[in-house]
């Protein structure tokens, strides 16, 4: 095949950012064929997404520094092109969904694009219904864009990108917000687009659920490097299991070599007497709509008490975070009443409730503003009015929970959208507060970085409590105690996690998937008495 009629090639790419020390990728050269997906997996911070800046254009036009080697495509050098020209052939959706979402209206959002390019207006409403029936989401073509979740947000992302017919699909970590049964039909329509030619490039941690696709090649990357490039067969003998997410299996087979994992000690801070006590957090009848016409949630009831480290899961747009901001008080109930430490958060402020309640939000955008990642953390304990002495020591244990120490000069916004999402999981760590909330606290992390600094909080000893929505069914399985599903705003179950994710169909009905380490917990649940790790289930 000529160099003409290859879609992408990627030649001796070497990048360093202009803030930072150290080349973020360097000497990188492969080729993406025409109907290939390429699965590009790795680490947290080893440059995957600096690379797909590269392709797309970002750098150097967004993101300045020193950059060496060429990406081409079709044989022509990017670097010649304006980024409408890029945006033509290269379609990127981004980590975080809000960075990308600009109109007001899904149907505008999905014609964004289209309209710079001066398409005809029947042509763009032709095009913008056709990504829309392609990703099933034709009933939010009206929504207004704040309105919907942030899964919702990354199908209309992808959909606004299909709208363009680029003929490279740059994916950065895709499934990150969306529910299990929504991130496989999103993987089907990749295959479909791979099979009628388009060349896909996806950078994602759910190495698992790719799989189930058949990418044709992986490019694994270590610290700004090609460690491995080939089928997906030679990825299990090269890949370290504790960074890239394998099948349960998998992980069984390699961690027999190994030591088994340290046991944890969960919320080690509460006293056994004291689980089962009175309510931390209480629901009664809440109900909630951001449009009068439209009910959110619906007859919430529930308390969140001592002891309980709780998992939320549920569809897109079920009402997960609404619930969450209702329990920090950032949202009041329309009717019923929600209580937290014994007192209505009608008349409690949302400050009042932070020095109970940390939250961390689902988009690290909506969360990060300081200058540098110690100011960041240093804000929450300095409003709270913590001794100078004891924030430094927070914000450096903070820190190290999330595996982000040396990092406290950096700007926060110039990290990935992974180490983001550690900043803000850090930032409410320094705060001490007695309940932890974080929505999708494992978006954008490798398997070994969201299992450390899990171990880690839930050793922690100032939670009394501790709750996360989460799409990752292996999270809950492995570490809550209690499950929550919400599906349509109402609460669909409440219970151990044995009993809630033992039932596939009730599975099914909430657009969750049965995964590999599920299932072989279940087979061996009569011997192991409990939910494990696949590292731990190698050694039961």
């Amino acid at each position: 095949m000529s160099t003409a009629t290859i879609p992408l090639v990627v030649d001796n790419l070497s990048f360093r950012y202009r803030d930072r020390q150290g080349a973020a990728i360097h000497n990188i050269s492969f080729e993406a064929k025409a109907g290939e997906i390429l699965l590009i997996a790795g680490a947290s911070g080893c440059g995957k997404t600096t690379l797909i800046r590269c392709i797309n254009g970002l750098i150097p036009r967004s993101y300045k520094g020193e950059m060496s080697g060429s990406v081409r495509v079709f044989d022509k050098d990017v670097q010649d092109w304006k980024l409408s020209q890029i945006s033509q052939k290269i379609g990127t959706v981004l980590q975080d969904p809000e960075r990308q979402i600009l109109g007001t209206k899904v149907v505008n959002e999905v014609a964004f694009g289209l309209e710079n390019l001066g398409v005809p207006r029947a042509e763009i409403y032709q095009r913008v219904d056709e990504a829309l029936n392609f990703l099933n989401i034709m009933h939010l073509r009206n929504r207004e864009t704040f309105t919907i979740s942030g899964g919702e947000k990354q199908k209309v992302a992808l959909a606004g990108v299909l709208a363009m017919r680029p003929s490279i699909l740059v994916l950065d970590e895709p499934l990150a917000s969306l529910d299990p049964a929504s991130a496989q039909e999103s993987l089907d329509a990749v295959r479909m687009l791979a099979n009628t030619g388009m060349t896909v490039l996806l950078v994602e941690h759910r190495v698992e659920d790719v799989l189930r696709i058949s990418p044709e090649r992986v490019l694994y990357m270590h610290e700004g490097e090609i460690r491995y490039l080939g089928d997906v067969s030679g990825l299990y003998k090269v890949v370290n299991y504790r960074e890239v997410k394998l099948p349960a299996e998998q992980i069984v087979e390699r961690a027999k070599q190994d030591p088994p994992p340290a046991p944890i000690r969960v919320l080690p801070g509460v006293p056994t007497s004291s689980v089962g006590d009175e309510a931390l957090v209480k629901f009664q009848d809440v109900a909630f709509g951001y449009e009068s016409e439209r009910e959110v949630l619906s007859g919430i009831n529930l308390e969140i008490k001592r002891g309980d480290v709780i998992a939320v899961l549920g569809p897109n747009g079920a009402g997960k975070t609404t619930f969450v901001k209702h329990a920090i008080g950032l949202l009041k109930p329309k009717t019923g009443s929600v209580f937290v430490n014994g007192r209505d958060t009608h008349e409690a402020s949302v400050a009042e409730i932070a020095g109970v309640l940390g939250y961390v939000f689902q988009s690290p955008s909506h969360m990060l503003f300081a200058p540098n990642v110690h100011d960041e953390l240093a804000f929450g304990p300095t409003n709270l009015k913590h001794p100078k002495q004891q924030i430094e020591v927070e914000v450096k244990e903070s820190l190290n929970i999330v595996n982000l120490a040396g990092k406290e000069k950096d700007p926060p916004l110039a990290l990935s959208f992974g180490q983001q999402k550690r900043v803000s999981i850090a930032a409410i760590l320094a705060m001490r507060s007695k309940i932890l909330i974080m929505d999708e606290p494992t978006a954008g992390q490798d398997y070994q970085n969201y299992m450390n600094f899990m171990d880690s909080i839930l050793q922690m000893p100032s939670f009394e409590a501790i709750l996360f929505i989460t799409h990752d069914v292996d999270l809950a399985a492995i570490y809550a105690n209690r499950i929550l599903m919400i599906n349509d705003g109402r609460l669909v179950a409440d219970g151990a996690p044995q009993d809630v994710l033992r039932d596939f169909d009730r599975l099914k009905a909430n657009r969750l998937v049965p995964t590999s380490l599920l299932a072989l917990n279940l087979k061996r649940l009569s011997k192991t008495g409990r939910f494990m790790r696949a590292e731990s289930l190698a050694h039961s």
